[in-house]
């Protein structure tokens, strides 16, 4: 047993400054962070991860913006919203409203909102916009730039 807990403080080591470093205000530099997701209703953990992420960033003072595509599209309604509970987490609905106060701009591809039924009234409730590969480009190209303060 001894030599167990020995072997597990001497592999944490290297590590102990690494950890030590997190959490004590050093300025970081603010990005600018584009997220793309298909995850639809299927997979609630994974449907909710672009919100739930691009809140945290958001809140840690980064520039969010999300595309949204194929089933993920779905979940712009406010109804499926509310019934999807990622494991762990509250209804999506909760994590969209924080997001939408946040002004994080929201983007639903429009062919695949098309097809799926998804009309502007149901992007309006999040201040979200209708999105095409043009639109996508931009947002991976506004990713890639550096911000200067």
């Amino acid at each position: 047993m001894v030599r167990r807990s020995f072997f597990r403080q001497l592999v944490a080591l290297p590590f102990a400054g690494v950890a030590s470093s997190f959490g004590q205000g050093t300025p970081h530099k603010s990005l600018n962070i584009m997220m793309k997701s298909a995850w639809g209703s299927d997979d609630p953990t994974k449907a909710a991860f672009p919100f739930l992420h691009g809140l945290a960033l958001s809140e840690a003072g980064h520039s969010v913006q999300i595309f949204l595509l194929g089933e993920s599209v779905s979940l712009m309604r406010k109804s499926l919203a509310g019934a999807v509970v990622p494991v762990g987490w509250p209804p999506l609905e909760q994590t969209m409203t924080k997001v939408a106060e946040r002004h994080v701009q929201i983007y639903a591809c429009g062919a695949c909102s098309r097809a799926r039924g998804v009309l502007q009234m149901d992007l309006d409730q999040w201040g979200a916009k209708f999105g095409n590969p043009a639109i996508f480009v931009s947002l991976v190209e506004w990713a890639d730039r550096v911000i200067t303060e």
